[in-house]
């Protein structure tokens, strides 16, 4: 079990001038969002599952059940998508994402610093534009009134949420960039789950 502090935590951005300051304790608290509405995705994708399992399965002695839930498959794999988008900008502040260290642990601090400068930055631009052609992916099945073949579900909001969650990561990248220019600490580890005791 674990618990998640919901205290306000002191801001690990003190020392950025007062505009930075609010802008990045602003996208901290996006990330925040973003994580809470990852694990609502993916506690929203179990109770799905669990739901068409129960339905097959009282469908073998109850013959008014329906053997199936007609959206289950489909709206799994949208809420699949989400949770993936949504859990990243979360787990790129507190330090969570796959990365190679070796160089980092091996160089002086000023190369570290403009490693983390380099690679935040690289990540901006590319989380940018892939965000950029999502949003344009979206607003064209909005525009042609694209809906799914198997639920009539307008393609459009599915993947506008998608975008949003690639937009929150896409801030954040720009916000690890902009702390490691200014020297600010890149991970705030208060905002991984703890351990109950």
């Amino acid at each position: 079990m674990v618990s998640v502090s919901s205290e306000a935590p002191q801001s690990l951005n003190a020392a950025a001038p007062a505009p930075l300051r609010i802008v990045l304790d602003g996208i901290d608290r996006l990330g925040r969002l973003d994580g809470w509405i990852g694990g609502g995705c993916l506690l929203t994708l179990t109770l799905l599952m669990l739901c068409e399992v129960a339905t097959r399965f009282l469908s073998n002695f109850l013959p008014f059940f329906p053997p199936t839930i007609s959206i289950a498959w489909e709206y799994s794999s949208y809420l699949m998508a989400a949770s993936f988008t949504f859990g990243a900008a979360m787990t790129l502040r507190v330090g969570g994402h796959i990365r190679v260290v070796l160089l980092l642990k091996n160089a002086p601090a000023p190369v570290q610093r403009a490693l983390e400068i380099l690679s935040a930055a690289a990540g901006f631009a590319f989380m940018a534009f892939l965000t950029s052609a999502m949003a344009k992916f979206a607003f064209a099945a909005y525009t042609r009134g694209q809906v799914s073949t198997s639920s009539d579900t307008p393609l459009w909001f599915p993947e506008a949420v998608v975008t949003f969650g690639m937009l929150l990561l896409t801030l954040q990248f720009l916000a690890r960039a902009i702390q490691a220019v200014l020297g600010l600490p890149l991970e705030d580890h208060r905002m991984k789950a703890s351990p109950v005791e």
